[in-house]
């Protein structure tokens, strides 16, 4: 890991470099990690343009140890940049596979002081922070977009990009508060540069993805589910390696720039984006439309159906009562022309426990997003062990708590 003192001055760009994958540390499941590195890497070789040339700089990842920040750091790391990864909390780089390129520091985004500090000597900044897990979350993620918005601008940062999420084409006090927040934080951020770009993303699918994974969960622990007539909504799912593919075109000089959507090919509704994951699992499910269910109470029982974040579940139920689709004319486009991952192979893909590339689930994943090694490898049915994986998180919940 990399002492501060080692950072170039502001502005200095780095000459492009390889980026060789040093040898593993030895711990349990660093060959998966590496793995998932090999696969970034093809990935990012198969998106490059012929000709294309890159200039590496040093990128600040803000929210480096979430679901995409954990990977989008190995991904900038294969197209030669240098990462600075920061949290609320130092992380760990022996959890996250990362090596000595890689230098990991502690910035808590609602700390003035430590976000100009973490800001001072990179050319860009990624801001993946959310804090959908506290009911506060408005108040603390427009907190964290202004400092950050004042750093960028402060130091004169190249670039910046920000994952927000799809905007309904609806009045706008009709929108969630997730979704109303994810809008302010976003004009909050563009606003601190005419090259900022806010990407905005629905439903991310990759195991470990917080909708990915609430879904997946119902859509498994029910053999019977009634579902609310209100949520026949379409979405625009997108696989989380097209959100990297998607972040790192907006750090070129020659990137997407503003409010930008990034989806999938494919548009489908809610209930048949359930199906679709409990088919991926090879699972068959009744579903049954359920009319007049308040949303209050849809928020309580998936909340209590699966094992993510309470605050983090109920907010994003709200986000369903409208389409989440890409804006016509406003849509990013790979500009390599390479195709998009659909649903059906994102899915396959999230659930094949064989496969070691960025919608495979991680051993730095939440321990809530997480497979069960011991309830996967009995012979039960895929009810029960949902259930019973349910019933171990709800429990180990409580043992911590107290």
């Amino acid at each position: 890991m990399k002492l501060r003192h080692d950072s170039p001055p502001h502005g200095l760009l780095r000459g492009p470099r390889h980026a060789r994958w040093p040898r593993c540390r030895q711990s349990p499941w660093l060959r998966h990690v590496s793995l998932l590195r090999l696969a970034i890497a093809r990935a990012g070789r198969r998106s490059r343009r012929p000709g294309t040339r890159r200039h590496a700089v040093r990128i600040l990842v803000l929210g480096a140890t979430g679901y995409v920040g954990s990977r989008l750091v190995p991904h900038l790391l294969d197209r030669g940049h240098d990462v600075v990864a920061a949290s609320s909390s130092v992380p760990d780089p022996d959890r996250f596979g990362w090596d000595e390129r890689v230098e990991a520091i502690r910035c808590d985004v609602t700390d003035e002081a430590s976000v100009d500090a973490a800001v001072s000597d990179v050319d860009a900044v990624v801001y993946l922070v959310h804090s959908l897990q506290r009911s506060d979350f408005t108040d603390r993620d427009r907190l964290g977009a202004e400092h950050v918005a004042a750093a960028a601008r402060h130091h004169r940062v190249r670039r910046l990009v920000y994952l927000s999420g799809l905007v309904p084409d609806v009045a706008e006090d009709e929108l969630s508060a997730h979704i109303a927040s994810r809008l302010e934080v976003e004009r909050i951020l563009l606003g601190a540069s005419d090259d900022a770009a806010a990407l905005r993303a629905g439903v991310v699918i990759g195991a470990g993805s917080t909708s990915f994974e609430i879904i997946r969960q119902i859509a498994t622990l029910f053999v019977v589910q009634p579902v609310p007539t209100w949520m026949n909504r379409n979405v625009q799912p997108i696989a989380v390696s097209d959100v990297l593919r998607a972040i790192g075109e907006a750090l070129e000089d020659d990137g997407p720039r503003g409010a930008v959507d990034i989806g999938g090919p494919d548009v489908i509704t809610y209930p048949r984006l359930m199906r679709a994951c409990s088919r991926g699992a090879g699972l068959s499910r009744l579903r049954l439309p359920a009319p007049l269910v308040p949303t209050s109470l849809v928020g309580l029982g998936a909340a209590l159906a699966t094992t993510a974040p309470f605050h983090t579940v109920t907010s994003l139920i709200e986000s369903l009562h409208h389409d989440m689709v890409c804006r016509p004319g406003h849509t990013w486009v790979p500009r390599d022309g390479g195709h998009l991952l659909g649903l059906g192979e994102a899915i396959e893909l999230a659930t094949d426990p064989t496969y070691a590339g960025p919608e495979a689930s991680l051993p730095s994943d939440p321990d809530w997003a997480r497979p069960h090694r011991l309830l996967d490898a009995l012979p039960l049915p895929a009810t029960t062990r949902a259930a019973a994986r349910l019933a171990l998180h709800r429990v180990r919940t409580v043992l911590t708590d107290t």
